[in-house]
């Protein structure tokens, strides 16, 4: 049977497969695994059990030896294991209504075993070394600061019709939840033989991640202590910094601030195996939200900070240890891949830099046990599998599978890597696609992707919402610029189009444009330029500047950069836009596409969900009235149910249908039009 191009059903059946949890010997692993549903436009999430031996792992086929710890009815995600192996907590969340809670279970066999009923549900579990107790975060609301109090004040909001959001905080909504309902999470430890719950944090009002609360605390070696890293500034949260506090266990509500003479913010605190060391992490720049992240290691005895990658021009991520507490383990982007580093913590505070172990695709934070490193794995032509490498980098092994199946019919393109000179003459890296129909030496239509940000990358990574080969399928060329801007090529290269948004990675994404055409690749008269987030920012801008592109999409959009000051958080506007709409509004005007709008000519796709609030979904709404008022030909769909991104099934399937539709509306041979309607 003959390979098909990548579809959208064909996406969607595809298995997601989490970052892996090795037992503490490191001979097995448990995968989170999800899958949708098309038909009920639903995610379920199921928890793996592999072996950690590259010749037995697999995908949980019939005589497979990978096993499936849970069941389908219900979601399973976070799994811990039991310091000495034989168990597994994990969050489960029942599939129609009910908060997450935490189960236990025997790894090798049993039912798991419900060991909460908190009000707002629980996440994120830790063990303590002891094996007798297990720590969680759970949110409780700020004017009941109790369980009780919070199950009991639940239900009084619940009936309650009054729905209104109050605030007087500069930050007040995050992403597309209010903050103003007052949950804030707390550090809880549990006692699995007596039952007892502690709160260890009782008073606490600061928030643990707006984004994503799990991940920011670690338990010490001798249980005795906490470390964990939270919102230090006070309302109204202007700025809104992080930092990283102790708690000791036997004493709830004493927590301490270790990170209070940092200018910006501290996150993800790590002990070392020894207990002696927490590595977390530093940025010096507030207002700049891609500024690098410096591992900084906190001796508790001298309570002595050392900044340990200052001179190194990486951002560290996802940082732990081995066995050895004088060696730590990152990952760190570079060169549009994800590589592994050592950093030798005694060698690094006399200013020697990580070594680096491994490099190659998109390597997922790693996860040590048993001397190895296990993550996740995945490239532009392969979605995520977990895989083990050695603690010296050596003998990268797949581990798994799971999406071998929906793969074995579809045909990818072929991605090649592409370097010129943009902007003021500085080297610009892209990755170009061909689909898999593509003839050598015919020209193709081309269709850009613009990466958001504008402080990301596109990766040599599997794109999910944005994938390349659906974009490619119908026979287009699809190039991915990683302009001035992106990350993974040093602070400097990141952080140049501060205050100008529009210019060098405008002139960045032009230049690509020009070389696929001198090159014979691409027919310059059809040609499109789509991008989401700050990705459609530029592509408002692409329109307000040149008419060279026979239609434009764009998804989740800044048009207006007066008008983003309904976005979420505003901490850094002027630094990264240019003036604020009091001071320097000269600054903003010069990059900002609605007041050069005057250049509106190639029709545009609008997309943008209602639930947006990083980029408020009037401003897809603005850009596409200036677009009507002007008579120029554009296309508007918006989604009530969605927020910044478009997650789930059906919806996902609407919109691929929107751009594929509209791409070809404008690319097929022989049209071209001024988008004048």
């Amino acid at each position: 049977m003959p390979k098909r191009a990548l579809t959208v059903e064909a996406l969607w059946m595809i298995p997601r497969v989490g970052g892996p949890v090795p037992s503490p010997d490191g001979r097995r692993v448990v995968v989170p695994v999800t899958t949708y549903s098309m038909e009920t436009n639903e995610a379920t999430t199921r928890l793996w059990l592999i072996p950690a031996d590259a010749s037995r792992a697999g995908s949980g086929g019939k005589g497979d030896p990978a096993r499936a710890l849970t069941a389908v009815e219900a979601s399973a995600g976070q799994p811990a294991w039991s310091p000495d192996g034989t168990r597994l907590a994990f969050v489960r969340k029942p599939a129609k209504t009910g908060q997450p809670q935490l189960y236990i279970m025997g790894v090798d066999g049993g039912e798991p075993e419900r060991v909460t009923d908190l009000p707002l549900g629980v996440g994120d579990p830790r063990w303590f070394p002891d094996g007798r107790r297990i720590a969680f975060i759970a949110p409780l609301y700020k004017d009941a600061l109790t369980i009780e109090g919070t199950a009991k004040l639940a239900k009084e909001r619940e009936a309650d019709p009054v729905k209104a959001a109050v605030t007087e905080d500069r930050v007040y909504r995050h992403w597309d939840r209010w903050l103003t309902d007052g949950k804030f999470h707390h550090l809880f430890s549990l006692d699995l033989d007596s039952r007892t719950l502690v709160d260890l944090i009782p008073r606490s009002t600061r928030w643990f991640g707006l984004m994503e609360p799990n991940g920011n605390y670690s338990v010490s070696p001798d249980g005795r202590e906490i470390a964990f890293s939270a919102c230090r500034t006070r309302p109204p949260h202007n700025p809104m910094l992080w930092g990283v506090f102790l708690a000791r266990v036997d004493r709830p509500g004493s927590e301490t601030l270790i990170t209070g003479d940092h200018p910006a913010s501290c996150s993800h605190p790590v002990y070392s195996p020894d207990g002696r060391t927490v590595i977390y992490g530093l940025q010096r720049e507030f207002d700049f939200y891609a500024d690098k992240v410096r591992l900084v290691a906190y001796d508790r005895r001298s309570k002595k900070h050392t900044i340990l990658t200052e001179e190194w021009d990486g951002s560290a991520s996802g940082w732990g240890f081995a066995r050895n507490p004088g060696q730590v383990y990152f990952a760190a982007e570079v060169d549009a891949r994800l590589a592994f580093y050592r950093l030798d913590l005694r060698a690094a505070s006399k200013g020697r830099a990580p070594k680096e172990l491994v490099r190659g695709g998109w390597l997922g934070d790693p996860q040590i046990a048993g001397g190895h490193i296990f993550c996740s794995h995945d490239s532009v032509r392969s979605p995520q599998e977990v895989v083990s490498v050695g603690l010296d980098g050596r003998g990268l092994r797949r581990l798994t599978a799971f999406t071998a199946p929906a793969l074995s019919q579809v045909e990818l393109g072929r991605v090649e890597e592409v370097r010129f000179k943009g902007a003021e003459g500085h080297p610009v890296q892209m990755f170009v696609l061909r689909p898999p129909t593509a003839k050598r030496g015919r020209k193709l239509p081309l269709v850009h992707m613009i990466h958001g940000g504008p402080h990301g990358t596109f990766g040599d990574q599997w794109h999910w919402r944005w994938n390349p080969h659906i974009f490619g399928s119908p026979g287009y060329l699809v190039a991915m610029v990683n302009f001035h801007g992106s990350t993974s090529w040093g602070q400097d290269f990141t952080a140049s189009i501060l205050g100008r948004w529009g210019d060098q990675p405008y002139r960045d994404v032009m230049a690509a444009t020009d070389l696929l055409v001198e090159r014979g690749w691409v027919d310059p008269k059809r040609m499109a330029a789509t991008g989401g987030s700050y990705g459609g920012y530029l592509v408002s801008w692409i329109a307000s500047q040149t008419d060279r592109f026979a239609c434009l999409v764009n998804h989740a959009g800044v048009s207006d950069l007066q008008s983003q000051y309904a976005s979420d958080v505003t901490q850094g506007r002027q630094r990264s836009m240019g003036g604020e709409p009091w001071d320097r509004i000269e600054g903003m005007d010069r990059w900002n596409p609605i007041r050069n709008a005057r250049g509106f000519q190639s029709p545009m796709l609008v997309l943008h969900g209602e639930r947006d609030f990083r980029v408020p979904y009037t401003l897809g709404l603005e850009v596409y009235n200036v677009y009507k008022a002007m008579k120029r030909a554009a296309r508007l769909v918006v989604y009530p149910d969605e927020n910044h991104w478009i997650l789930k099934p059906r919806n996902s399937r609407h919109w691929y249908g929107e751009v594929l539709g509209w791409l070809r509306r404008w690319l097929r041979p022989g049209r071209r039009s001024k988008g004048y309607r």
